[in-house]
């Protein structure tokens, strides 16, 4: 029956705002907490209990290397802004997506949030079973498709990209650790040429010396 509804993401903006994050697809489980006004710990404890079916609608948990590329994306999409904070020592980061959302709207118990979007739920589906649903406006459920198929989209792009930072990151190490050979390299070189010019001098100065202690040919006498 959840998944039957799970579609009408548009329901969410009825009772409030989403706080996105800077990529404007995510959703951390502060901001879901805070738009349906409970507990974090509430919000945890459904994930816990339905962490498959909530994965299936988008919701991911970043950790290590993922969670520092995440973070450094977020930043710098959000340079400039104040209104949000990222904390530097964090172990793991859990992401919804809208319909991870609506998801969870259907499974919370005691928020009044989370009561009036499954009202608005039910109501949309009455509408359409009875068929006195106002006509949408034109390319609104075109719309609303094309959200969710971006929501997809930009989840497959999310995978590859976890699959790609390690790459990335062994790549760079390898590179960094080329260069610092290479400065070592230049160092001895240096070293080397510095080493040589003073052997040319001591062998410059030798070959005067042996020729200041070298004597004159004698003259022979003629008879």
């Amino acid at each position: 029956m959840r998944d039957s509804v799970m579609g009408h993401v548009e329901v969410l903006d009825k009772v409030g705002a989403l706080r996105l994050l800077p990529d404007g697809i995510h959703i951390t489980t502060e901001d879901v907490a805070a738009f349906f006004d409970i507990h974090r710990e509430a919000v945890q404890k459904v994930v816990q209990r339905h962490r498959d079916e909530l994965e299936d609608n988008g919701l991911r948990v970043v950790r290590g290397d993922d969670l520092r590329m995440f973070e450094m994306d977020s930043l710098s999409i959000s340079k400039g802004n104040s209104n949000r904070s990222y904390p530097q020592v964090r172990s793991n980061l859990t992401l919804f997506t809208r319909r991870a959302v609506l998801n969870a709207a259907m499974l919370l118990r005691d928020s009044a949030v989370a009561q009036r979007v499954r009202t608005y739920l039910l109501d949309t589906e009455e509408s359409h079973r009875t068929g006195g649903q106002q006509e949408p406006p034109p390319g609104y459920a075109s719309l609303d498709r094309r959200v969710t198929a971006l929501e997809a989209c930009m989840a497959g792009v999310g995978t590859a990209l976890q699959e790609l930072g390690p790459v990335i990151g062994r790549i760079s190490a390898r590179l960094d650790r080329i260069d610092q050979r290479l400065d070592g390299i230049d160092n001895r070189l240096d070293d080397f040429d510095r080493r040589l010019h003073a052997t040319n001098r001591v062998v410059c100065a030798m070959s005067e010396r042996l020729a200041a202690l070298t004597p004159p040919p004698r003259r022979r006498r003629h008879r």
